[in-house]
């Protein structure tokens, strides 16, 4: 289940929200300027599924997405437990960083956590199956997958050479819950 929880920056135990609406979560989003939808699937997708077979099932979304938001590239990333470098994978987005484009991302299978900080706020977006988020070029966040991850996300970009993260220097990330294994 999708879950939001908002935190002062300098309060990581105590949420001042706590919701599993995703229709509160979707709106809490939007009014900090973060896409939040949901899709369905035409097809059930699991990590280690072919990246054609997971674009062929949600084709329709990204075409609209590519088409209204200027996307210029889609990719597939899939993770599961067995991974041989899902350590190494996790390390590198569990730093606060920015992007100079949206990161776009669409949970097919499995779950992450995409923690936002917004001003003095931290947004903690859970990210299960079926939940699309789009957090703006230059905000600062972080991103966990556990030390066991299980998800397979399509990635929208508008720079063709994909993912690239500028990191803030900031601590913040280790002072707030990380994603425990399912």
């Amino acid at each position: 289940m999708s879950r939001l929880r908002i935190f002062a920056e300098d309060r990581p135990d105590q949420p001042l929200l706590d919701s599993d609406d995703h229709a509160q979560i979707a709106q809490a989003l939007a009014a900090a300027g973060v896409r939040f939808e949901r899709w369905e699937a035409s097809a059930d997708i699991e990590p280690g599924a072919a990246p054609e077979a997971v674009i062929a099932a949600y084709r329709r979304d990204i075409d609209r997405l590519m088409g209204s938001e200027g996307y210029q590239a889609v990719d597939v990333i899939s993770l599961n437990p067995d991974h041989p470098d899902k350590a190494a994978l996790r390390q590198k987005f569990l730093n606060e960083h920015t992007h100079s484009e949206d990161e776009v991302r669409f949970f097919v299978a499995g779950r992450g956590l995409f923690t936002l900080h917004l001003d003095d706020k931290v947004y903690e977006v859970l990210c299960v199956q079926g939940d699309l988020i789009g957090v703006p070029d230059g905000t600062r966040h972080w991103f966990d997958m556990s030390e066991q991850p299980y998800f397979v996300a399509i990635r929208l970009f508008t720079n063709k050479e994909g993912w690239v993260a500028n990191f803030t220097g900031s601590d913040i990330a280790t002072r707030f819950p990380r994603l425990e294994a399912a």
